[in-house]
């Protein structure tokens, strides 16, 4: 009598299956205003490929607009009711900054008329309570007609982080996708400028992206998938020192914003160096630490991204025109890097963050 044998087909997809790498990543979505229309663009382009499949996306500030957003639509249409949600997101985006505020210059340039950069410049002489008493956000508005966080919360299409920062404390809060309200996304891109504090289980929160922009440790801790995709908008590397008042202002904010997710990111980097696998060292953290994997689209030789001052220039044209550069930029990464996916890093951490 001859023992139980699989049959040849069954062996040859189990063999199949050990071969084939994971195509499931987690995001990270850095935050930036206006720009965030070019993280879009490269959420576009990954939706449109069936290869990638999404477990965890974190984000403060518009990189959490974008999480959230993206999640409701799948949650309602799968990949196309993805793409639609972030296309009438950025659409209603687009119609909240009155056309004489804008200006066109050399080609076809886009950037804040005169009278806007001058009435930004007096508006940081004001606290919101003096300039906004009424706490007016049409963002609020704009986010409540299109989340269903009720839903949201009970069918959990992703794993969710949304950052915000206490703003009495400094601490940073992950919000999860369980618990997510309106609030909870309001505050984790409140201006601390524009917009009044977001008062939360009695504690005030303002943007995330002053403790995180965006964090990354929760993708390492409460996600399966070993790859993370790093969707950055702001440069790595600026040309040029900054010179005039203006230029210095900009780039200590964008060195603020940035900061603790580029420590986060060098701690990642010296982490795998210490725990080189070994007989006596195969802990659970030492083998997830070795089993990660990054990858990167950036923002480098992104024009339209290079001035700080157009975060705030929320007008179709330029929103699109991100849009497109960012849909572009991830399909470059797909057609580049993806083999990678579930196989190795496709960036040095350690030569660009430690």
């Amino acid at each position: 009598m001859q023992p139980d044998r699989a049959p040849a087909g069954a062996i040859a997809g189990w063999w199949r299956g050990l071969r084939t790498p994971s195509r499931r990543i987690s995001l990270a979505l850095q935050g930036g205003g206006a720009h965030g229309a070019f993280t879009w663009g490269v959420l576009d382009a990954l939706l449109e490929d069936s290869r990638v499949q999404f477990e965890g996306l974190s984000g403060s500030s518009a990189g959490s607009m974008n999480a959230v957003v993206l999640a409701n639509g799948w949650m309602h249409g799968g990949r196309d009711g993805a793409r639609q949600g972030l296309t009438d997101f950025w659409a209603a985006v687009g119609k909240q900054m009155p056309i004489g505020m804008v200006t066109r210059g050399e080609g076809d340039a886009i950037s804040l008329s005169p009278a806007s950069k001058l009435l930004a410049n007096w508006a940081g002489y004001f606290s919101p309570s003096q300039l906004n008493p009424f706490d007016l956000n049409p963002l609020r508005d704009l986010i409540e007609g299109q989340i269903d966080f009720e839903q949201l919360r009970a069918t959990r299409p992703f794993k969710l982080f949304v950052g915000a920062t206490q703003a009495n404390t400094g601490k940073l809060r992950v919000f999860r996708e369980s618990e997510l309200t309106l609030d909870m996304l309001l505050a984790s891109a409140c201006l601390p400028k524009i917009h009044h504090a977001v008062e939360i289980d009695g504690e005030p929160y303002w943007d995330g992206g002053y403790s995180a922009n965006p964090a990354v440790f929760p993708l390492f801790y409460d996600c399966d998938s070993s790859d993370v995709l790093l969707v950055l908008l702001s440069p790595l590397q600026r040309e040029g020192t900054p010179r005039t008042v203006e230029e210095i202002e900009a780039r200590i904010v964008e060195l603020a914003f940035s900061a603790h997710f580029m420590r986060e990111m060098r701690m990642f980097a010296h982490a795998a160096d210490f725990s080189s696998p070994t007989f006596l060292t195969l802990g659970r953290l030492e083998r997830r630490l070795q089993k990660m994997r990054f990858h990167m689209i950036d923002s480098s030789q992104v024009t339209s991204l290079q001035r700080t001052e157009t975060q705030l220039l929320a007008h179709a044209p330029f929103l699109e025109r991100l849009r497109e550069q960012g849909h572009a930029r991830g399909s470059a990464w797909l057609a580049e890097h993806f083999d990678g996916v579930g196989r190795r890093s496709t960036v040095d951490v350690k030569q660009l963050f430690a």
